[in-house]
């Protein structure tokens, strides 16, 4: 959802939408921890004492081609989503200068905002940001997708497909089985865990105890995977 605010109207040929945000800390890490999760559901399922280098190869053909195909879904779904909220942004701004009457337009303005900012405005700054609005020339009528918003949805691709590389690398460097599965499973386990410390950093929480939950819901999510089928 945009953020209006005062002296600053947003533009809706520029909107500080996802597809300038793609590449935040919470996408960033969000996006990785997907692309572990996949490739942790494949590893999981391993049997050591049985596996052979047809079975390595195997699982590593699965692996990369199911962060491939997710990979690909995520970035159109982040096309799409891209998209939807800005044709919704520029209802808003319609419905705004549209408006018959100034009050009808502050309030579709304050809905637009985050309650705890809306509430520090007032009337004279809601008025600054519709005679902002009125003003904005050269308006779409419609959204379409831009440049900006396909290099976003490359970059969600390939920060899932890419996070699988770091997973896959203990299979190609070591030849015994359970080595390669050990190591493969502790690189996973530490960049969970190196996610959950990032976000813990930017969020404001204990980096050290969201970094070992995020490794503890990773894995419960990767064992319900593999208990389902995944």
């Amino acid at each position: 959802m945009t953020t209006l605010a005062p002296n600053s109207p947003p533009s809706p040929g520029s909107p500080a939408t996802r597809s300038e945000r793609v590449l935040d800390p919470i996408d960033r890490m969000t996006e990785v921890l997907f692309g572990l999760i996949m490739a942790l559901t494949f590893t999981g399922t391993l049997s050591v004492a049985t596996a052979g280098r047809e079975d390595i190869r195997e699982l590593l053909v699965g692996m990369i081609g199911c962060n491939l195909a997710w990979g690909l879904a995520d970035a159109v779904m982040f096309l799409m989503s891209t998209l939807a909220e800005r044709g919704h942004n520029l209802q808003l701004i319609q419905a705004a200068r549209r408006a018959e009457r100034s009050e009808d337009a502050h309030q579709l303005i304050a809905g637009s905002m985050p309650p705890i900012l809306a509430s520090l405005l007032r009337p004279d700054d809601y008025e600054r940001l519709r005679q902002g609005l009125l003003g904005i020339r050269d308006q779409p009528e419609t959204a379409w997708v831009t440049r900006a918003d396909v290099l976003g949805a490359g970059a969600v691709f390939l920060l899932v497909f890419l996070s699988t590389f770091p997973v896959v690398i203990p299979f190609i460097v070591f030849s015994d089985v359970y080595v390669a599965l050990r190591a493969s499973n502790a690189v996973a386990i530490a960049m969970m865990f190196a996610a959950g410390y990032y976000l813990a950093r930017h969020g404001g929480y204990r980096p050290l105890l969201t970094g070992a939950s995020v490794v503890v819901l990773g894995v419960v999510l990767v064992g319900i995977a593999i208990a389902l089928g995944g």
